[in-house]
C-alpha cells in the first residue's frame, strides 16, 4: 500500500469515528514529532501493538479486500507479568464494497459489535479438523440470545448489535450494500495478530508499504522502525 493511501484512510476513519461520538485515546493523534519525544513510558503501546493498523492483507486491493483497525487496549500473552491485562479492545472501519477475509482464531474469544454507521454483515462457518469450512450448522450468541445459523448464512448486525464468537469459528464481514461504512467494535481476550489468525486462503496480515509521503500517524507495526526507544 502507498503511504498516501494509508494516511487518507486514517484521516477518513478519524472523522467517521468522531461522527458516531466515539473518542479515541490521545496516542491515536501522535505525530512523528510526538513519537520522537517518547521513551520507555510508552512500552505498553509499542510492545502490545496498540494504535493504527491499516491492511490490504497483502492483496494490493484495499478498497475491496482490507480493513482499518485501531487497538485501544491489549494485554500480552508472552509478557503476562509486565502486562497483566487479559483482554483487548479494538475499533475497525469497514468501507462499502470492502471485505475482511474469512479467518478464525485458535485462542481468542471475541465480541464483534456494530458501534455505528451502516449495517454489518457477518458470515460464519465452523472449522473442520483440517481447518477447512464445515457444512455443519453452528450456534452463536447475539446480544445474549443463543441462535442457530446455517453454514455461510448472512447475519446482519445493525448499530448497537453484537455477536460472540468462539475460537475455530470462521468469520468474514462486510458492509451491507447501500448502508454506508461501519464502525465495528471488538472486545476480546488478549489479541495476538502475529500468531493467532488462521486465514482460509493464503494471505498476509500486514501490508507492504510504499513510502510516497511521510506517515500521518505510525502504524502499530512500525514503532521500532521509526523511533529508537529501546536502545
Amino acid at each position: 500500500m502507498k503511504r498516501s493511501k494509508i494516511n487518507k484512510e486514517i484521516e477518513t476513519a478519524k472523522k467517521l469515528i468522531e461522527s458516531i461520538g466515539f473518542k479515541l485515546p490521545p496516542f491515536a493523534f501522535w505525530t512523528l514529532k510526538d513519537w520522537a519525544q517518547k521513551g520507555h513510558e510508552v512500552d505498553e503501546i509499542v510492545e502490545n501493538m496498540l494504535g493504527w493498523d491499516v491492511t490490504d492483507y497483502g492483496c494490493g486491493h484495499f478498497d475491496t479486500t482490507g480493513l482499518l483497525l485501531f487497538t485501544i487496549r491489549n494485554g500480552n500473552s508472552r509478557k503476562k507479568e509486565k502486562y497483566p491485562k487479559t483482554y483487548a479492545e479494538k475499533l475497525m472501519v469497514c468501507k462499502e464494497n470492502q471485505v475482511a477475509p474469512m479467518h478464525f482464531h485458535w485462542k481468542k474469544k471475541e465480541d464483534i459489535i456494530n458501534r455505528g454507521g451502516g449495517n454489518l454483515v457477518i458470515v460464519l462457518f465452523r472449522s473442520t479438523l483440517d481447518e477447512k469450512l464445515s457444512n455443519e450448522s453452528l450456534y452463536a450468541s447475539v446480544d445474549g440470545v443463543l441462535k442457530e445459523f446455517k453454514p455461510g448464512q448472512e447475519i446482519i448486525l445493525k448499530p448497537g448489535e453484537s455477536i460472540f464468537l468462539e475460537p475455530f469459528i470462521y468469520h468474514s464481514f462486510y458492509t451491507q450494500k447501500g448502508s454506508g461504512p461501519v464502525v465495528i467494535g471488538e472486545v476480546s481476550q488478549v489479541n495476538d495478530d502475529e500468531n493467532d489468525n488462521c486465514f482460509l486462503d493464503s494471505i498476509g496480515r500486514f501490508p507492504t508499504i510504499e513510502e510516497d509521503e511521510k506517515p500521518l500517524h505510525l502504524l502499530c507495526t512500525e514503532y521500532t522502525k521509526w523511533i529508537n526507544i529501546h536502545s
